[in-house]
């Protein structure tokens, strides 16, 4: 159930943004083990100048047009989890977006299944409708 946002430079066709959010979540499903269908993603598109991405001393310079942050809300993964999913999602974006891999940054925020509520007003897995 990981929610995903994406903060992009606008510009993308909604062709390019479908095939980046369906080649995203295929790695989710993957890394994380999620049903196909436990997917939700947020595209934020912004104006050139928008958003500033450095490199946090690296000693690499990003393409403001092509840079993309993705910030996932999950329940607590393994660090092995994690460090896989970046590196897949890196490798995935490559080969089917051809997004170079410095210009994407991923942060991930963990919460537990009490900070879920997927519809009418209940925390489905506090309440045992999910498991």
């Amino acid at each position: 159930m990981p929610l995903i946002r994406f903060y992009v430079q606008e510009g993308r066709t909604p062709e390019a943004t479908r095939t980046l959010l369906d080649s995203a979540h295929e790695v989710v499903a993957d890394v994380f083990g999620v049903p196909r269908r436990d997917r939700y993603q947020i595209v934020t598109e912004h104006k050139p100048g928008q958003m500033i991405l450095e490199d946090t001393g690296l000693g690499f310079e990003r393409d403001p047009s092509e840079q993309i942050l993705v910030q996932v809300f999950t329940s607590p993964r393994a660090q092995d989890a994690k460090l896989a999913f970046y590196d897949k999602l890196a490798a995935k974006l490559q080969d089917v977006c051809g997004l170079d891999p410095k210009n994407l940054m991923i942060s991930i925020f963990e919460n537990t299944q009490a900070d879920w509520s997927f519809g009418f007003g209940r925390a489905q897995y506090v309440t045992g409708e999910l498991g």
